[in-house]
């Protein structure tokens, strides 16, 4: 099974940290689950205009692919203004219709404060719902406070705990949907 995060943020490390948290979670529960990070500060994303797949660059291309191909996924962004990145925003807007059919779709977020906790239920989760995508009931917020402020790793244990939890249903949900007959 290959696991793909996508940090969908075009500043800082904190969101980057926390989906490679949960791709490491992963690993540690199961070293056979091939995992890849998708860190959009590394891609030059075009603008989605509503053209075929082919019109946009290759970095653009190739995220998509890298997405569609991943047997699961997981999607971090900050939350800016009560809302997720338009960086995430504009790369979701590239992908098919059901680009997640069959597909846990696990979410992470960062954020300055508590109040924007439900920004992943209502807004990101309704994204990846549309895109057909199965939601986990462990998906993590993350307050910035919770960061080391010079190396920006997690340093509250209850998190790195919820992050863990996080893997493991992705994990036994995916393999659930893959032993479907």
């Amino acid at each position: 099974m290959k696991l793909v995060g996508v940090s969908g943020t075009l500043a800082g490390e904190k969101t980057s940290s926390a989906v490679g948290s949960v791709l490491a979670a992963a690993r540690r529960l199961d070293p056979s689950i091939e995992t890849e990070l998708i860190d959009l500060r590394d891609y030059e994303i075009d603008f989605a205009a509503g053209l075929p797949l082919a019109a946009y660059n290759e970095d653009t291309w190739n995220v998509v692919q890298k997405i569609v191909s991943a047997d699961f996924l997981v999607f971090g962004t900050p939350i800016y203004q009560a809302s997720l990145t338009g960086a995430l925003k504009n790369l979701f807007d590239h992908l098919p219709e059901h680009a997640f059919r069959n597909k846990v779709t696990g979410m992470v977020a960062t954020g300055q404060t508590e109040k924007h906790f439900l920004v992943l239920e209502y807004h990101l989760g309704s994204i990846l719902s549309y895109f057909k995508g199965l939601i986990p009931t462990d998906n993590v917020f993350i307050l910035n406070d919770s960061f080391d402020l010079e190396t920006d790793e997690i340093m509250d244990k209850r998190i790195l705990e919820r992050i863990r939890k996080l893997a493991g249903e992705m994990i036994e949900l995916q393999r659930g949907i893959m032993n479907r007959g």
